[in-house]
Order: C-alpha cells, then sequence, then structure tokens
C-alpha cells in the first residue's frame, strides 16, 4: 500500500537515500560507487530535462552509463513507437513511462528497480510495458518491481514481498504462495491488506 516503505527502499538501493539503521548488501557490496554501476534504477517520477528530446536522452544515457546499450535503446523505442525527434515537454504520462523504461532497461545492469513502472498510464501502454520488461529480462540480472497493479504483472513475480509500514508482512516463492494458499497473488495482495 501507500507509505509503506517501497519507494524508500528502492531509493537506498539505487545509493540515493542512506538508511537510517542497518544496512543493505547488492552483489556482495554496500550500497555505494560499485552498485550505483550495477543497479540501474526506474524511478516513480520523471526526471529527464524537458527542453531533451527523445534522442538527447538517450545520447545523455550513452553518455552517463558505460553499460548503456544505445542500440536496444533504438530497437525498444521501435517496439514502444516513440519517435525519435519528439520533445519530451511534448510526451503524454504513458509516453513518458515507456521513454523511462526504455533508458531504464537499455543498460546491461546486474539489478534492475523498476519503481511504479504501470503507473497511471492506460491498458495498452501497461501490456507494451510489461512486453518490454519480459523481453528485457536477462537470466544473469535481477528485477525487483513495486507496484499497486499487482494482477497486470503477477505473471513476471518469481517471489514477491509485502510491505507495510516499513516491514516484510509476507514473502515467499509466487508459484509455492499460490499453491499453498489456493489463490492468485493479486487475491492474496488483496487479503493481507483489506
Amino acid at each position: 500500500p501507500n507509505g509503506s516503505g517501497k519507494t524508500t527502499f528502492m531509493k537506498i538501493a539505487a545509493g540515493l537515500l542512506r538508511p537510517q539503521v542497518g544496512e543493505l548488501l547488492i552483489d556482495g557490496s554496500k550500497v555505494g560507487l560499485y552498485t550505483k554501476s550495477i543497479v540501474s534504477y526506474l524511478p516513480d517520477k520523471d526526471y529527464l530535462y524537458k527542453w531533451m528530446k527523445i534522442d538527447d536522452a538517450v545520447n545523455f544515457y550513452e553518455d552517463f552509463y558505460k553499460d548503456f546499450d544505445k542500440k536496444k535503446a533504438y530497437e525498444l523505442l521501435d517496439f514502444m513507437k516513440l519517435d525519435r525527434g519528439s520533445k519530451i515537454n511534448s510526451l503524454s504520462k504513458g509516453m513518458m513511462e515507456k521513454l523511462n523504461l526504455t533508458l531504464t532497461i537499455s543498460r546491461k545492469a546486474k539489478l534492475y528497480i523498476l519503481d511504479e513502472p504501470l503507473g497511471g498510464v492506460d491498458p495498452t501502454t501497461r501490456e507494451k510495458i510489461i512486453d518490454t520488461i519480459i523481453q528485457s529480462f536477462r537470466e544473469d540480472s535481477s528485477m525487483i518491481i513495486s507496484t499497486h497493479q499487482v494482477s497486470a504483472i503477477e505473471r513476471l513475480f518469481d517471489d514477491v514481498y509485502f510491505i507495510s509500514e516499513g516491514k516484510i508482512v509476507l514473502e515467499g516463492d509466487a508459484e509455492e504462495l499460490r499453491n499453498e494458499r489456493n489463490m492468485s497473488i493479486d487475491e492474496l495482495f488483496r487479503e493481507v491488506f483489506k
């Protein structure tokens, strides 16, 4: 649910915030320079300069991240039907979500952190985003997805963690939870947070 600490956790994992208590290890290392080089983070807010065109954003990422795959980004932009010449300030919310996701998953990261990648997008855009996540997933990487739209992406889950007030209230292998509880992850989510 809202206010449970998902975004805070993701910002800590991305190296944007420091934990008040304890520490977080990624690939066996404390969050820092090394982990920033292997984590690709999709925040829940837009962060690109409004004066840019889509192609400027791609070039910005290519300059900023040595693991950025420009060819993959262009393929994903074509798949998402985004025109490289479009100005960022003219994009709809759904188009911005598709652009930000494209930039995030065009990196060759070990860990992808996606904070509400489906937030506020129409069903067609939602399906495009889900298809992109599925097509882009690499076996040598991991992905953390925060969402309220559990039913829309439930098929992607290997493991699930339900968080409330900064604490994990339920966790487990998604398939085992489905079988043990005899319900979908979405139904389980609704039951836990009713």
